[in-house]
């Protein structure tokens, strides 16, 4: 049965990015731009591990809104923008399915800190970057962003999640796949 549900998951992850595309942000997108770095500064003024990844990395992919909605299968979409310093180097969405014991909808952002250039010529050179393949994707919490120093940094990507609004309640498998607009 685990088996199956992986399989599902499998499938519709795979073919999130072909309905993503249908509701894709224009090459330019002042409004996106500004909406990012606004979620970036917000992010890095309330919490120190952020500012200090934010000052080492190579760029940051910040996704200012996801949008969860599950009842038993469920889905998630956002756009996003990867920012090296104030310049946008590119859009991206982000979509996920999940299967599982689920209900709600809940809307949440998160960023994510590209520590080395490998990993980000991967965001790019893949066919969409899924979380949990290609370079390592450590998610920063609460407890692990107390201990972070500039010698405690050794993996490629870091994650934050942040704002989480709504209510989401369950368990699921889930796949989450990044693609560029």
């Amino acid at each position: 049965m685990a088996l199956t549900r992986r399989r599902l998951t499998a499938n519709l992850v795979a073919t999130l990015p072909s309905v993503a595309t249908a509701f894709a942000a224009p090459r330019s997108d002042p409004k996106a731009d500004r909406a990012a770095a606004a979620a970036l500064r917000q992010l890095i003024a309330g919490n120190q591990a952020a500012r200090l990844l934010n000052e080492k990395a190579v760029a940051v992919l910040i996704f200012p809104k996801i949008v969860k909605v599950g009842f038993l299968l469920g889905g998630a979409y956002g756009e996003g923008v990867l920012l090296q310093g104030d310049k946008t180097l590119g859009y991206y969405n982000s979509a996920a399915a999940s299967y599982g014991l689920q209900a709600g909808v809940q809307w949440f952002g998160y960023a994510l800190f590209f520590m080395k250039d490998d990993a980000l010529k991967y965001l790019d050179s893949s066919q969409g970057f899924e979380i949990g393949l290609g370079p390592s994707v450590v998610v920063v919490d609460q407890g692990m962003a107390k201990k972070f120093s500039s010698t405690t940094l050794t993996q490629e990507v870091y994650a934050f999640i942040f704002g989480q609004n709504g209510l989401m309640a369950g368990l699921g498998i889930e796949g989450s796949k990044i693609t560029k607009i």
